[in-house]
């Protein structure tokens, strides 16, 4: 039973990791919570293995699994908030103080536990009823602490919140703002799918395809919009920098924008009543239109943004690490 229990642990940590890495960076608060949760549901599951005895082995080894979940997901995020809470670039010893702030409380909690643990030993449903009140406190307590976590660096939740912000009112949100309204249980993601860093071969299989995507490209990124799966990828330049990546999650957010209802500056509610009016236009040129608007739009969202306080200097986006290298479009031959 032990075997089974690990194997499948193992195996499940090795999946995670492989298939989530790259979204816990991204989206550190929101799988943080998700680690402590499931961490509770673990420990549940523990507690019923014995009182279903034909289910035992089942049931320990899914909470095997989920353990192994919460190990990479909490370590993982826990490493990403501890580099946000450096402010002085002292990782090392926010990390330590970390450590011996848990040792602490789990020092108090053996203590509480010794102490209650006459009380509740010879009334199961009691120490089932203690289990269920502390756990809900216990989640309570973290989702008020994610919730507080400020973070000025933007991933695709929080950009898009500050863009839609924008693109209605004129304003930019500050960092305080945002986190606020981020959802943290569900809804991480506007409805626009947005891959940034695709291979080229993804876009094109062919030299005419490439010429005719990159005309009208002045900028270091390559984009391609699915009007019908409402579906972005972006080609990054070899020269992209977080800048670049930061505009072009915009303009694929902007183009998700078109698709949606809400107020739109009088330059993209054109765009939109173009779209709605059918037969569709094609998505080239929809997207060569918003590279014109955007060069006039960016600059100010940049700079709205570096005003209110985000650090637009790095980005917490999700982005592939495939590459490419092209000619800009005729009107703009050097990079």
């Amino acid at each position: 039973m032990a075997g089974h229990a690990d194997s499948t642990g193992m195996l499940g940590r090795i999946i995670f990791a492989w298939w989530k890495g790259s979204k816990l960076d991204c989206n550190a608060k929101q799988w943080r919570l998700f680690a402590d949760i499931l961490n509770d549901v673990a420990m549940f599951l523990e507690i019923m293995a014995p009182i279903y005895p034909v289910c035992f082995t089942m049931t320990i080894c899914i909470s095997n699994l989920a353990k192994c979940i919460v190990s990479v997901a909490g370590g993982a995020t826990r490493a990403a908030l501890t580099m946000h809470q450096a402010r002085r670039n002292n990782m090392a010893d926010v990390s330590a103080k970390d450590g011996s702030q848990e040792t602490l409380v789990n020092l108090a909690g053996l203590l509480v536990s010794l102490l209650m643990l006459p009380l509740v030993s010879d009334c199961p449903s009691f120490s089932l009823g203690c289990f269920f009140l502390l756990t809900a406190l216990h989640i309570y307590a973290n989702y008020r602490a994610v919730r507080a976590l400020v973070i000025e660096t933007l991933n695709e939740g929080r950009l898009w919140l500050v863009l839609k912000h924008f693109l209605q009112r004129g304003e930019v949100l500050d960092p305080t703002s945002a986190n606020q309204m981020e959802p943290l249980w569900t809804g991480f993601w506007p409805t626009l799918s947005l891959s940034l860093g695709v291979p080229l071969h993804r876009l094109v299989s062919s030299v005419f395809e490439l010429q005719h995507l990159v005309e009208g490209h002045q900028e270091p990124y390559l984009l391609h919009w699915d009007q019908s799966q409402n579906q972005v990828q972006v080609v990054l330049s070899q020269v992209a920098g977080p800048e670049t990546v930061l505009r072009a999650a915009t303009h694929g957010l902007i183009l998700g924008a078109l698709q949606e209802d809400g107020p739109l500056p009088r330059e993209l509610e054109k765009l939109r009543n173009q779209i709605r009016a059918g037969p569709n236009k094609q998505s080239w040129l929809i997207v060569q239109e918003t590279h014109q608007v955007l060069d006039q739009l960016f600059p100010k969202f940049l700079k709205g943004l570096q005003d209110v306080g985000w650090k637009t200097e790095k980005h917490q986006l999700e982005v592939d690490e495939w590459r490419a290298t092209w000619l800009l479009s005729s009107e703009k031959k050097v990079l």
